[in-house]
Order: structure tokens, then sequence, then C-alpha cells
């Protein structure tokens, strides 16, 4: 007899044993739902535990108060308020404060603005925040095929911060050591933005900035020429995947039938949804985001110098539908729910403290000779003195 094999059952049991009640071990009431057909496999699982977090975070804050649309226009208030012109003044100033809270409600309106001038653009998150309110138009009014009657707001993305806890950019580190090695193809190491996984760790780049497509399952048992994607493809494809259940709370059956993942006729509709979804963040990043680039400082970007981007976590944050599908545009709907100017300045003439309006392509000239407090004075009524978009 082998005195080794009962030693070695009651060391593998021990283990076991304590790997459930050591340290750090988390076991939590799991609740599931069944969202497909029995059998299927189609299942969410969801931690109990986690969901008293997640509901916690995602309260919807109310309006400062109910504006009034009617009296004079904000552009004909204040100077130099290119997307918001049309709003009334209480509609501009319940914004401006409604803004302040969702991004810098420490620092306040100083955040954006020279309080000795509120009209400059000498500040670069103004010249951020500016764009930024002309991509959650867009995002409301060009993509409701993804966000519905729902939409955004600033506060879906920073919750009160001033960087969006759940952003991503091209990441290389550790770098290779050289040799073998040098071709690990993104591989073998920590994916920070594909689930913490040993994937390709630059996936987003390809599928969330730029339109790689994702396709890689093939419909025969052989190869027949059709589908040339292979191992690699199919690598880079699960990161994303991964990316996108995490940043849902979701597992793969929320958008895919078990049964026969490539099969859009068997497939949940919230496929079609987050078809549109990953065609909104390119959006997002390649027009909106990546175009700032020469305005925001080095501390905005990542090791390699590309700007913080948007993922599906950003606005999503663990949930599968932001702030669990509460509306706030009934507050916003001339400020956000409608389209302003669009035009885009040439962000590469920017100067940061310098200059004083980013006037948009093709008007006067976007860098100014800065003005004197007494020259640049901001008309704003004692009563209130908001800051300019």
């Amino acid at each position: 007899m082998k005195l080794w094999i009962p030693f070695a059952v009651s060391a593998g049991s021990l283990l076991t044993i304590a790997s459930f009640v050591g340290a750090g071990w988390d076991a939590p009431p799991v609740e599931t739902t069944q969202i497909g057909y029995r059998g299927t496999g189609m299942y969410i699982h969801r931690d109990v535990e986690n969901q008293e977090a997640l509901k916690a975070a995602n309260v919807v804050p109310a309006a400062p108060w109910e504006a009034d649309p009617a009296g004079d226009r904000a552009r004909d208030i204040y100077e130099n308020v290119q997307v918001l012109g049309d709003l009334s003044d209480d509609q501009f100033n319940q914004f401006m404060a409604s803004i302040t809270e969702w991004i810098s409600p420490e620092a306040g309106c100083n955040y954006c603005h020279n309080p000795e001038n509120l009209a400059s653009d000498e500040v670069y998150q103004k010249v951020v925040a500016r764009r930024m309110i002309q991509m959650t138009q867009a995002i409301n009014v060009d993509w409701q095929s993804h966000v519905g009657q729902v939409g955004a707001t600033c506060y879906t993305c920073h919750r009160g911060q001033a960087i969006p806890v759940n952003y991503w950019y091209e990441d290389l580190e550790p770098k290779p050591a050289g040799g073998m090695t040098q071709n690990r193809a993104g591989q073998n190491v920590v994916a920070k933005f594909g689930g913490n996984s040993s994937l390709p760790q630059n996936v987003l780049k390809d599928y969330l900035l730029d339109a790689k497509q994702i396709r890689v399952h093939s419909t025969t048992a052989l190869p027949t020429g059709t589908n040339l994607n292979g191992t690699k493809e199919t690598e880079a494809t699960w990161s994303l995947m991964m990316h996108m259940s995490e940043s849902l709370g979701v597992n793969c059956t929320t958008c895919h039938n078990s049964r026969a993942f490539n099969a859009w006729d068997e497939s949940p509709p919230q496929r079609v949804t987050a078809w549109h979804g990953i065609r909104m963040v390119r959006d997002i990043n390649a027009n909106y985001m990546v175009g700032l680039t020469p305005v925001f400082p080095d501390t905005r970007k990542g090791p390699e110098g590309d700007v913080f981007k948007v993922g599906c976590a950003t606005c999503h944050a663990g949930v599968q539908k932001p702030l669990y599908g509460v509306s706030m545009l009934q507050d916003y709907v001339d400020s956000l729910a409608k389209k302003g100017p669009t035009d885009v300045p040439d962000f590469t003439t920017y100067q940061p403290g310098t200059t004083q309006r980013m006037a948009p392509a093709g008007q006067s000239s976007a860098l100014q000779t800065k003005l004197t407090s007494e020259t640049a004075a901001v008309v704003l009524p004692e009563a209130s003195q908001t800051a300019n978009d």
C-alpha cells in the first residue's frame, strides 16, 4: 500500500478548506438570473454584496433648481459663450452649477476658470470642458441607437471627479527585455484593460479607437479561405469581451446565445445595443479625445503620450445600464439633449495661460494677447457670478 496517498489526500483537503476560510477569501451570496431558454446556459450571476455597493455608487444627483427657460440668452449676457449661447440666463447658471458639482465640487468654478477673467480660455480645463459638452450633445442626439432616451450627462462619466475613474491608454509595460521576448505581441503580462488577463493588452486601441473588425468565429469545421482570422484575432477578441463584461458587470450571455455565439438572429437584443456602443466609443475617442491631445498636459496622458480615452467602463462603471438606466436629461434638455454649434478650433494653436479665446477654425485668431482684468471683464449680474462654458 502506498502510504503517501492518504497523506496527500489529507493535505489536499486541508488546503481546500483553508482556501475557503483563510484570510482574503470572499464567498458571498450569489444571485442568479436566467435570461434564456432552459438548458442553454444563459444565466447571469451577480455578487449580492457587490450589487449593494454598486447601487450606492450609482445614485443620480438632483438638479440644483428648476431652470427658467425665459429671459435673455447667455450669449447676450456673458462673453465667449460658444456652445451654450442659446440657453437662458437661468438655464446657463443652473448648468454651470451642476457641472461644477459633477466634475469639481472641491475646486469649484476655478477648476476651469481664471477667477479674474471668467471669459478667458487660458485654463486648459475650460477648453476641454467646452469640447466635452459638444461630445455629450452629440451622444444624446446622434447615438440614441445606444443611449436611447436615457442619454448621458457629464455626471455619467465623472461622478464628482475631474478625471473619470475608468479610462484607458496604450500600455506597453513592462517593456520586453529583448531577444525572444521582444515579440510577445502584448501578451503574457497582466492586461490592465483586458480583465487583468494575459490576453493582448492593447486591444482597446484596435477596437475602441481604430475600426478593426471583431470577427473570429468560423461557421465551418475546416478552413475555406473566407475566414482569415486565426488564434491571435481570437485572443484579441476575448480580451475586448472581457473588458466589456467587467465594465457592465455581466457575462457573455447578456449579448450572446451560448448555443451559437456567432448567430445574430439567436442573440439577445442587447447585442445590437452593444454593436452601436462600440461604434459610439470609437467616434468619441477618434473625434473628441484624440483631437484634444495638444491641449492636455502630460499628466493627463498615458506613458506612451496618448490621451486618456473612453472605454465601456467609463460610463457603465460596473452596471449594465449606467446609473441603472435613470435619466438626468429631463433637467438639462436645452443644454445637453440638443446640439449647439459644432465648430472645432485648431487645438494645436492653444497655449495654456496665454490663449484668451479658442475660436473655431476659420473665425478670428484663436491666440490673442492676454488682456488685463479691466478690459476683459465679464458682464455678470451681482447675484450670479457663475462661469462661462
